[in-house]
């Protein structure tokens, strides 16, 4: 699939006429201070898709630039944000006060964001640190928690034409309990390959992601390398989220006048071997291949709708690794390609909508429909195979005429055996974690997220998540496991949401964070999770506190 997905990128450079952004990193708070300002206008954003994530930072500076002229930026924390953005893309928006009042050495941190810099006529570059250092207490656990994390980040353009983007980590983490409980599955939540060490209590990865950009015409972008995504309008993703490590992936968005059109192709890994102290890499991990398309159209001025489709292929043991070139058409529906082929590849396929529907106010939802049989949803007898997931959201901005106070509060409902499907590698994951909700399925979810910036420098985020979920113990299949081939569920009929070994999951967060020069921050965190369950594994009361320095990375989350 490298060569087939790279000579499909590469084929297309000879056409290259049009200047090319590469694109901000995935940060959910950058991209909520982002976002914000959309439903603050009341309107749709015209730059780009907020619904597909990321974005190009030449998109964010021209919103910035509308947020400007017609007034959005007001408050001191609204300048400082304005300003924030445009610095942090300053080759995009070279009248932004991106320019340090001095430089060290003459050539280091002449600008604000950039470790060193250099322009051009043919040649744009950006180099920056990394850096995560962190300390904490778990209650459960009996050593300091720690975050140990340096790398490296370079993007840039070449001709004016061709973007691209590298980062580069070393990590060693010793991880909250309920964190490290994922080990037990040959997981580190959102990471891929790892090692234990100091007695395995300890994690050791690295983590790189990169990849070249550019447009193939005026309204069409091409982006292949490995990376992250995200696909909807809400704290979680139903259609595609970007929970699993980064992977391979070959990706076409067209854009023009009210549509957009989103192609992604990704390999990633179907599944691993070694045990808590760490993966053992003595031969190739078995490939899976995940291909989606999202088409979005906005109606008016204030309703955006979208729908998608997905297809897990070359999922099990005999076909893992066969890549099947039928799913490169980007138009065609895949449930067709799949019948056609007489497969019985994963097949979802879904719906989203946002809608700025009052001032401050934008409601949001998301719809993933795995298998479905209306025959059986309008007997209600709980037939295993109606499987679907539904979301329903809404955010607040300003909230009761106080600036940057922001509120979210969202509803997610997961029914048994959703994602999950009757091959070795089918289910939808990636690196054996869910490529949708991080808990997999069988759950109720509600949601609050509180954000206030009271001062420019400060942000206040405070969480609060409630789950209703449904475990299996060493012998059952009640539907929450994605991994779990679903020829192994426990009935066909009579499934209802959380079914199984009953758990609960009450999770708050509290996070202060102090911006000190440009994306460097200090950060206080306060988690409480207690997790009351039917079967002890599950059972746990934890109480983590935390400390961190963080340069050029966004905050580690574990919100589940």
């Amino acid at each position: 699939m490298k060569k087939t997905l790279g000579f499909l990128a590469f084929s297309l450079l000879s056409g290259l006429s049009m200047a090319q952004s590469n694109f901000a990193p995935l940060n959910e708070e950058y991209y909520h201070r982002i976002d914000r300002y959309e439903i603050k206008s009341g309107k749709l954003n015209q730059h780009f898709f907020t619904v597909t994530k990321p974005y190009k930072r030449s998109d964010i500076v021209a919103f910035f630039k509308e947020n400007r002229e017609t007034g959005l930026i007001q408050s001191k924390a609204d300048q400082f944000n304005d300003q924030y953005f445009r610095t942090d893309s300053w080759e995009w928006d070279t009248t932004a006060d991106y320019q340090s009042k001095k430089a060290i050495a003459k050539h280091l941190y002449q600008s604000k964001s950039d470790f060193y810099h250099a322009r051009t006529k043919d040649f744009d570059v950006h180099i920056s640190p990394v850096l995560y250092v962190g300390a904490g207490r778990d209650n459960l656990v009996d050593d300091m928690l720690y975050t140990n994390t340096r790398g490296i980040e370079v993007r840039g353009m070449i001709d004016n034409k061709v973007g691209f983007y590298t980062y580069l980590t070393d990590n060693q983490l010793l991880l909250p309990d309920y964190v490290n409980d994922y080990r037990t599955n040959l997981v580190v939540p959102h990471e891929g390959f790892w090692k234990g060490f100091k007695e395995g209590q300890a994690v050791d990865f690295l983590q790189a992601r990169g990849y070249i950009t550019f447009e193939a015409t005026k309204h069409i972008n091409i982006q292949f390398g490995h990376d992250r995504f995200n696909v909807g309008h809400g704290f979680r993703s139903l259609a595609f989220s970007d929970n699993p490590p980064p992977a391979l992936f070959l990706k076409g968005n067209a854009k023009v006048w009210k549509l957009n059109y989103f192609f992604l192709l990704n390999r990633f890994t179907a599944n691993t071997t070694g045990n808590i102290n760490g993966l053992t890499g003595t031969g190739r991990f078995p490939d899976k291949y995940v291909a989606m398309h999202h088409f979005s159209f906005n109606i008016g001025k204030k309703l955006n709708i979208g729908v998608f489709e997905s297809v897990v292929f070359a999922a099990d043991s005999t076909t893992q690794g066969k890549f099947d070139a039928a799913y490169l058409n980007p138009i065609i529906f895949y449930r067709a390609i799949e019948q056609q082929n007489g497969s019985s590849d994963n097949v979802i396929i879904g719906a989203d909508f946002k809608w700025n529907a009052i001032k401050n106010v934008q409601l949001y939802g998301q719809v993933a429909l795995d298998e479905f049989l209306l025959d059986n949803v309008k007997k209600g007898d709980g037939w295993w195979a109606n499987k679907f997931a539904a979301q329903l959201g809404v955010k607040y901005v300003d909230a009761f005429g106080i600036a940057n106070l922001d509120f979210q509060a969202e509803a997610n409902r997961i029914r048994p055996y959703t994602f999950s499907h009757d091959s070795d590698f089918g289910s939808y994951s990636g690196y054996r974690q869910s490529l949708a909700h991080p808990l997999g399925a069988n759950l109720n979810e509600l949601i609050g997220v509180v954000r206030y910036q009271p001062i420019p420098r400060l942000h206040v985020i405070g969480k609060l998540i409630l789950v209703k979920t449904g475990r299996d113990d060493a012998t059952t299949n009640w539907g929450g496991d994605i991994l779990k081939i679903n020829t192994t569920r426990q009935q066909n009929f009579n499934n209802e949401i959380a079914q199984g070994f009953s758990n609960t999951i009450t999770f708050a967060n509290l996070t202060m964070s102090y911006m000190l020069k440009h994306n460097l921050f200090a950060e206080a965190m306060v988690l409480v999770r207690n997790s009351k369950s039917d079967l002890a594994f599950y059972n746990q009361n934890s109480t983590i506190t935390s400390f961190s320095i963080r340069w050029n990375i966004p905050q580690r989350l574990y919100d589940f």
